[in-house]
């Protein structure tokens, strides 16, 4: 048994355990305002989006099966936000206080930066979500704000809290590239 989760880029032969890992929090959760989980067919596509647009998915491993899985998506479609993105962060139950959360989220936020990606969003479902609050505050997130009662699951109003981090550079200096979009 290991004691920490390997991270690695998401396979297509990972789909299966992605998409039951994501059908609990869809099923039982507030992180996901889906209501429906999605089947292999459609993970699959939603994977292979996000390979089209040149972003990372990782997997986390432990015990030799996955443990969860992160991924980055283009934060709004507009070309101004082209350097946002925005993360999502699922674990299996059993992979829960393991670590496994920590060490995608330190993997994600790397693999951005590394392609010169310069802020990062986080959208949790729910206020109560703390761990995944005390997590992305950990790595460096702070909160930017609440939209309150934006989401209706499990019977109930949810908020939706938003926390953003630098990547790089961040806003201090133009993108790479950029230099002729300075104002004078």
């Amino acid at each position: 048994m290991s004691d920490r989760p390997a991270i690695r880029s998401a396979l297509s032969d990972d789909i299966p355990a992605i998409t039951a890992i994501y059908a609990v929090h869809v099923r039982e959760g507030l992180a996901s305002f889906e209501l429906t989980p999605p089947g292999a067919d459609e993970m699959a596509n939603r994977f292979a989006a996000i390979q089209q647009a040149g972003l990372p998915c990782l997997v986390a491993e432990l015990d030799g099966r996955v443990a969860g899985y992160c991924y980055a998506s283009y934060y709004r479609p507009r070309p101004a936000y082209r350097n946002t993105v925005e993360n999502s962060v699922y674990m299996a139950p059993w992979a829960q206080r393991r670590g496994v959360g920590r060490a995608l989220l330190g993997e994600i936020i790397r693999a951005c930066e590394a392609i010169g990606k310069r802020q990062m969003i986080a959208v949790i479902g729910d206020t109560d979500n703390v761990a995944s609050i005390a997590l992305h505050k950990a790595a460096g997130f702070h909160h930017v704000g609440t939209l309150r009662d934006v989401g209706f699951k499990h019977g109930r109003w949810v908020d939706s809290v938003i926390m953003q981090r630098s990547l790089g550079p961040g806003a201090e200096m133009l993108p790479e590239g950029e230099d002729h979009l300075r104002q004078v």
